[in-house]
């Protein structure tokens, strides 16, 4: 039997399922990471990894868990966020009949089911429980073995607060991580793929859009005829009459900026998320200010200045010009480079699982910003591969054997890379 076999054999079903509803019934929705990332620490600590808590904010660490090897092999980091995206506190979202989904986790049928299990709990046990089958061969691995779970993936961002009202940010998670510590040869993002190896991903940039009207408002009964939502003095009319443009600009856009590559797909999409106006407690004068909150999704190398501009331009066209458009959100999407030696190993331990080829990357799992990005970003070769659900709304599952297979592809996957001798540096004596 060869080690990886032995390492597959050692994975317990039932414990990796267990393991995976007890984490993710730990709801932690972003900003409450801090008992899962307690939890996962312990855990590490008990099956006999080095552990460090790295974190900017005490109740918001990230946890890393090390198994070192005996040197002169390639070192691999697994990362998997510990947040999750809705929070019971958020107010401008409809009531959901399946708002459990987002905080627990259960079997139904062959499924497991939860928003924590499919993103991103779910597939960070399975390389955990991977992760201590290999401690538990005994045979040493010759490169360093990095298991790390990271906030914030799903986080906020700062936008029209004073600085410090919302403590948010992505940058609390993986940028914290690898600039403290998470560094590795290779890096595999455990996030849903649909098994597919996926190694580019978008970025993103987020502008607010601003009306201001350049006269005094009008209180209600002495409000002007009407004449066109492009001269009306009321900003959030005005602003109408952008949401059509810019409606019209985003189905031509992801169309015209469509990124082709052997990593996949990005087709960016765009949307307005967010608007503010006028003031709900009196509402018998005109709005003289109003923004929106454009999300626009980039490929690799996209100008985000160069897109403000052309922003600007379709708004000037509509006869809707801004009296500023502001990028307050920016992270630019990534193409590993470098990465082959950790595919090849990821599309081997496929094979040896699946038995068959793994499919196409979709467009949907390349055109989304994810952790992955950071690694790239510093030069790191990393890859995004893991189970996912088939629907990213509502009912969030996939089936137990999936979770089990990514255990098993992970667990190959450390064996293989960790196991590659690396070459010693020019002047090196052995």
């Amino acid at each position: 039997m060869s080690l990886a076999d032995d390492v597959v054999a050692r994975i317990d079903k039932k414990e990796l399922i267990e393991f995976a509803l007890t984490i993710c019934n730990i709801d932690s929705a972003g900003p409450t990471e801090a008992r899962v990332a307690e939890f996962i620490s312990e855990w590490l600590q008990k099956e006999g990894f080095r552990v460090r808590k790295i974190g900017l904010l005490a109740d918001r660490f990230n946890v890393i868990g090390n198994l070192p090897g005996t040197g002169g092999g390639y070192s691999l980091l697994f990362n998997s966020h510990m947040d999750t995206a809705v929070r019971a506190t958020d107010i401008w979202r409809r009531k959901d009949p399946w708002a459990d989904v987002y905080h627990k986790a259960w079997i139904e049928g062959d499924q497991l089911v939860g928003e924590g299990i499919v993103n991103d709990k779910g597939p960070m046990a399975a390389f955990l429980i991977a992760g201590k089958a290999v401690k538990a061969t005994g045979v040493p691995l010759k490169g360093d073995l990095l298991l790390t779970g990271v906030v914030g993936e799903t986080s906020r961002e700062p936008c029209d607060d004073p600085p410090g009202t919302i403590v948010e940010t992505k940058d609390l998670g993986a940028r914290f991580l690898v600039i403290h510590g998470g560094v590795a040869d290779y890096v595999l993002v455990a996030e849903g793929t649909g098994f597919s190896l996926v190694s580019v991903e978008a970025g993103e940039a987020w502008f607010k859009i601003t009306w201001i009207s350049d006269q005094p408002g009008f209180y209600t009964p002495y409000l002007p005829e009407r004449t066109t939502m492009r001269e009306s003095p009321n900003m959030i009319v005005r602003a109408a009459v952008a949401v059509e443009a810019l409606e019209r600009w985003a189905a031509e856009y992801q169309k015209r900026h469509a990124y082709q590559s052997s990593g996949g797909p990005v087709i960016p999409k765009a949307q307005i998320g967010a608007i503010r106006g006028g003031d709900s407690t009196g509402i018998g004068g005109t709005p003289e200010l109003c923004s929106l909150y454009l999300g626009v999704f980039t490929v690799p190398d996209q100008n985000p200045l160069e897109l403000k501009d052309e922003i600007q331009e379709v708004l000037q066209q509509a006869g809707a010009p801004a009296t500023e458009i502001e990028l307050y959100h920016f992270r630019r999407g990534y193409e590993a480079k470098n990465a082959e030696r950790l595919k090849a190993a990821v599309l081997r331990a496929h094979l040896d699982t699946f038995g068959t080829e793994p499919p196409t990357p979709n467009s949907a799992t390349c055109s989304m910003w994810r952790d992955v990005n950071i690694f790239n970003e510093v030069g790191i070769p990393a890859i995004t591969y893991g189970p996912r659900s088939e629907s990213h709304s509502h009912k969030r599952s996939f089936p137990i054997d999936a979770l089990y297979k990514a255990a098993c592809v992970y667990a190959r996957t450390i064996v293989d890379i960790c196991n590659q001798e690396k070459p010693q540096p020019k002047g090196k004596r052995g």
